[in-house]
């Protein structure tokens, strides 16, 4: 855990979410501000910067992230109708914070552009 880190916080319970899952390795959450009918984040429990940070001790981590977050995107309703991930990485990518998330977009139809 990363002391400064408001994904930390939240995952220790210090700070409040709206969870929509919970599991030993990851915490899943609404995002407060959505910017899709559905917005979730789902965050590891281990404090890992950003995918560029990752290493290979953290393989089975980001695939158990994805692995769940599929899980959790259907149980939200949208595995029919579809919906989008999106992971942000580095300064250009405009992060606000540095703990790798996964965010599932979905609700209504995307836009084509993704930048």
């Amino acid at each position: 855990m990363a002391d400064d880190c408001l994904f930390c916080k939240i995952i220790a319970g210090e700070l409040p979410s709206n969870k929509v899952y919970e599991d030993d390795e990851v915490c899943a959450f609404h995002d407060i501000n959505p910017l899709a009918p559905v917005h979730v984040l789902v965050v590891p429990k281990k404090h890992v910067v950003d995918m560029l940070a990752a290493t290979e001790e953290d393989a089975v981590l980001l695939g158990n992230l994805l692995l769940k977050a599929n899980e959790i995107a259907a149980q939200l309703g949208l595995a029919e109708s579809g919906f989008r991930y999106v992971i942000n990485t580095g300064p250009d990518s405009r992060r606000t914070i540095f703990h790798i998330h996964l965010h599932i977009l979905g609700g209504r139809q995307m836009e084509l552009t993704m930048g």
